[in-house]
């Protein structure tokens, strides 16, 4: 037993929680973001049950991965259309790319929804989701964001307390932030967008990984991954663009209006 809690245990949780704390960023704004699809008496209990049973499945995929680390690694087939595409699949690759294409759709389709006069008209919640179409693709969102954490945690260690504590405990993290997050959002609409262009980001790394992996060539062209110190700085760029943008429309605002003012006040005495 005293083997288990040693100094490089604890270590490496606390590695595991920072990392699992930076990967679960785009996934927490996944949730808020998706959980507002649901009827607004329902979106606090959808993000809960989301959350704790992609936290129980999550613990499910862990052992599967230790169980079937292989069969996550080895291509189970392959593709040599010379010029055209190529490449080598296995079951984490596939993961990656079909999640970065549906995220990337689901931004794209959310940015067009916000932008559409037709929706700003009706309102962002004139056809909601029912409960459990939400509940459900939290729960596989969760799982395709959680894949890419999980895999990385194995490399960092392979005991399984230590790699079930980090996911438990990044996961009631995520259970206390969830409702913090959706407030905000929907008391600052304007940072929505900003969500939803990171989550476009994300969906681009996630494709970029998967294809690299994959050893996937499209017309010759070798997909390549995007660092993550690359990731962060779009997303670190993206954020001081809308904060200082922010500022500056605050700023014009009080311009104009502090010229208004001077403007009525001349025309209601223009001896002055």
């Amino acid at each position: 037993m005293s083997e288990l809690f040693t100094p490089e245990n604890f270590f490496n949780l606390a590695v595991l929680l920072f990392l699992q704390a930076v990967l679960g960023f785009d996934n927490l704004l996944y949730v808020s973001i998706e959980s507002k699809r649901a009827p607004a008496e329902h979106q606090a209990r959808v993000r809960r049950v989301g959350i704790l049973m992609a936290i129980a499945l999550r613990i499910g995929l862990l052992f599967a991965v230790l169980g079937l680390l292989d069969a996550f690694t080895d291509p189970f087939f392959e593709i040599h259309a010379q010029g055209v595409l190529e490449g080598e699949f296995n079951f984490a690759t596939l993961v990656f790319l079909l999640g970065g294409v549906f995220i990337i759709y689901t931004a794209v389709k959310e940015i067009r929804h916000m932008i559409s006069l037709d929706d700003l008209e009706a309102g962002a919640d004139a056809s909601p989701k029912s409960v459990a179409q939400v509940v459900g693709m939290i729960v596989v969102m969760n799982l395709v964001f959680s894949f890419d954490s999980i895999l990385s945690a194995v490399a960092i260690t392979r005991v399984v307390w230590v790699l079930g504590a980090a996911i438990v405990l990044s996961g009631l993290g995520m259970l206390l932030l969830a409702d913090r997050v959706s407030e905000f959002l929907q008391k600052n609409r304007k940072y929505e967008v900003l969500g939803l262009f990171i989550l476009l980001i994300v969906g681009v790394v996630l494709l970029g990984e998967g294809g690299h992996e994959a050893h996937l060539k499209i017309a010759g062209f070798a997909v390549e991954p995007m660092s993550k110190m690359t990731f962060y700085f779009s997303l670190g760029v993206l954020v001081a663009v809308d904060v200082l943008q922010s500022g500056y429309q605050k700023k014009l605002a009080k311009k104009r209006a502090l010229e208004l003012q001077r403007s009525a006040a001349s025309a209601a005495d223009p001896d002055a």
